[in-house]
């Protein structure tokens, strides 16, 4: 007796998926199409993929006689050429005849575009999974779920498997089979600041107005009472009309139009027509001839009030399950609790960076209006100086970060010594005489403003950070500050700390807190004041440099770059103390926050909130004129 020997198997081939299914291929139905689409996603052929790709762009062909699938390419005539799927390579020839070509429909092509998703989100190189990730961020579908679950277990990248199990969840809120997972997708994001969960969750609570009879079986967000809040008797009755319960009352036009049609020896329904010059005339014949079925009848206020009260009024969600909505709506307010601290702090920071730019831009005016009681209203010019100055240095040092490092020095060379020359020129003829030195320094400075458009016109330069300060630090998707806002916030803390070290650790520093506080004193004990004064003038025109330089870096380098800068740097010196370098701290961080806080509340009104700050800066100055540090000495009146 022979003994039965177990043959192999022969493994499936992507032919035999094919020829297998071949007959719901070839129909081409959308809801018979899935097992065939199921049958190659599972397959584990590698040429899988590409088979599915090329029937969902609609490449394969089908003989007749075999059932046999290929690709084709076009010979003479109406000859094709046939292409083996698995090779590639010809197999003979067959008429166009002979073939018929596969051409699934819209909806074929989505499902087997669902089912390839698979396979990009398995494919072995992370930035294919990246970007399919991506495209289902961007285009979700409901068929995306399963292929995303099934794609988490053997990721072996910690980035995208959290991606993916993110993206899950995200899914599972919308396309979830079952309430209780869609609840636990839900609460997961609590607190979550990122904003594809809240455009996740906000659908779920969107509402649609409804009037009823009675309220069946609906999910309800909230009664309305026709009348109060934003639901007038209007929007109630034109509701009942949308949904077919009501008749919508006859306009004027209408009545006119009907009682025109009705006219019969000069009357109409026993009105003489010359009466039927007020509304309530042309009401009463309206009613007369509705009586008489000729016209259809009028709803009266009174009718239309009956129907208001025969009816309830909803915002019904479009989401039919209470317990979906709820966990929604509870896990909504978690988030903007959390988005609202956060908002706080994004808003500390923009103060913060705010802040360090004014400082800069008021620190030089600090010095020398606490020291010299000077009025400099080119101040500004100085900053705008040293802004063409790093533009210039660009124009030869084509390295953006050795450009910077070089122009800081350089800005503050070139505006220190314009700023002597200042003083030594102008300002030491002008000393307690505020009104002259305020008329001569502001002319100065729209003298200064013309000579920077004869040297280099009236268009904005570019002055380029270098690449590393492009970009935000982004710390959540609420919270982010660009890096030249950062590295401006450390250049104002470097220059508040060397001026703190000259101030109070060098003799020029002890000299000029001597003139500070008692000038004649000073003068006295052998410091050469005016020597003094023209340091101090200097340094503080040299500080407005490297301040230009720094807002040039965001800002557009013009003649008109320092106009925008010298009032806040007044209201700084002013509010935080004059001549003090913590008072000027303080009041930077003032004006900064300040300014924030009013655009915050009104971002689309610019001027209104430098109004407003205005507003507040004279209210506060009444309650404590020397500013927030008063220094006690030539600056503050004594």
């Amino acid at each position: 007796m022979a003994l039965l020997v177990p043959q192999p198997i022969q493994a499936q081939t992507i032919q035999d998926i094919l020829q297998e299914h071949e007959e719901i291929i070839a129909k081409g139905s959308r809801r018979t199409i899935q097992p065939a689409i199921d049958a190659l996603r599972d397959s584990g052929l590698p040429e899988a993929q590409r088979v599915m790709e090329l029937w969902q762009d609609k490449a394969l062909w089908q003989r007749k006689d075999d059932k046999q699938f290929f690709l084709t390419e076009p010979l003479e005539g109406r000859t094709l050429q046939l292409i083996d799927l698995i090779s590639g390579q010809p197999v003979g020839t067959a008429e166009k005849s002979d073939l018929k070509q596969i051409k699934p429909n819209s909806g074929v092509r989505g499902l087997i575009g669902a089912a390839l998703v698979q396979f990009q989100l398995m494919d072995p190189h992370p930035l294919t999974r990246r970007d399919s990730l991506i495209a289902i961020q961007r285009d979700p579908k409901p068929t995306h779920l399963p292929a995303l679950r099934g794609a988490i277990e053997g990721e072996t990248d910690p980035d995208l498997k959290a991606l993916k199990e993110r993206l899950e969840r995200l899914l599972t809120i919308t396309y979830g089979e079952t309430d209780a997972e869609r609840i636990i997708a839900i609460e997961s994001f609590a607190g979550d600041l990122g904003v594809d969960a809240r455009a996740a969750l906000n659908p779920i609570l969107t509402t649609t107005r409804v009037a009823v009879t009675e309220a069946s079986d609906v999910n309800i967000a909230r009664q309305l009472t026709p009348g109060q809040n934003d639901f007038t008797a209007d929007d109630a009755y034109a509701l009942l009309i949308a949904e077919n319960l009501a008749y919508p009352a006859i306009s004027n036009d209408e009545k006119r139009l009907a009682l025109v049609a009705n006219v019969v020896d000069g009357q109409v329904a026993g009105f003489a027509v010359e009466t039927l010059n007020t509304y309530e005339a042309r009401d009463q014949a309206y009613s007369a001839l509705a009586a008489e079925g000729l016209v259809p009848a009028d709803v009266t206020r009174a009718a239309q009030q009956k129907a208001l009260q025969r009816h309830e009024f909803y915002d019904v969600y479009n989401e039919p399950s209470q317990a979906v909505t709820d966990a929604a709506r509870g896990t909504l307010q978690a988030i903007e609790t959390r988005v609202g601290l956060n908002q706080t702090a994004d808003l500390a920071l923009d103060g913060l960076s705010l802040a360090s730019i004014y400082f800069l831009a008021a620190i030089g005016l600090a010095i020398t209006f606490g020291v010299m009681g000077v009025i400099n209203m080119a101040h500004g010019e100085f900053i705008m100086m040293g802004a063409y100055t790093g533009y210039v240095v660009q124009l030869f040092i084509p390295d953006y970060t050795l450009s910077i490092i070089a122009a800081l020095p350089l800005a503050f060379a070139i505006t220190f010594a314009a700023g002597v020359a200042m003083e030594r020129t102008v300002i030491r003829w002008l000393y307690h005489r505020p009104l002259e030195t305020l008329l001569a320094t502001f002319g100065i400075s729209i003298a200064l403003q013309q000579l920077a458009k004869n040297i280099f016109g009236t268009q904005a330069r570019p002055l380029t950070a270098p690449g590393w300060l492009d970009g935000a630090w982004v710390i959540n998707d609420v919270v982010s500050i660009s890096y030249i806002r950062i590295a401006i916030f450390v250049l104002a803390l470097i220059f508040f700390a060397l001026l703190l070290f000259i101030l109070k650790r060098t003799r020029l520093g002890l000299e000029v807190r001597a003139v500070t506080q008692n000038p004649k004193m000073a003068a006295s004990m052998g410091i050469n004041t005016d020597k003094i004064n023209m340091l101090t003038f200097g340094l503080g025109s040299g500080i407005a440099g490297i301040a230009g330089v720094a807002i040039g870096l965001f800002a557009q380098v013009t003649a008109n770059l320092g106009s925008g800068y010298i009032v806040q740097s007044f209201m700084t010196v002013v509010v935080g103390g004059v001549g003090n370098i913590w008072g000027t701290l303080a009041g930077a961080t003032m004006i900064g926050s300040l300014q924030k806080i009013i655009e915050f509340f009104n971002p689309s009104n610019t001027l209104a909130a430098q109004t407003y700050m205005v507003i507040f800066i004279i209210i506060f100055i009444q309650f404590r004129p020397r500013g927030i540090i008063a220094l006690r000495g030539r600056a503050a009146g004594d």
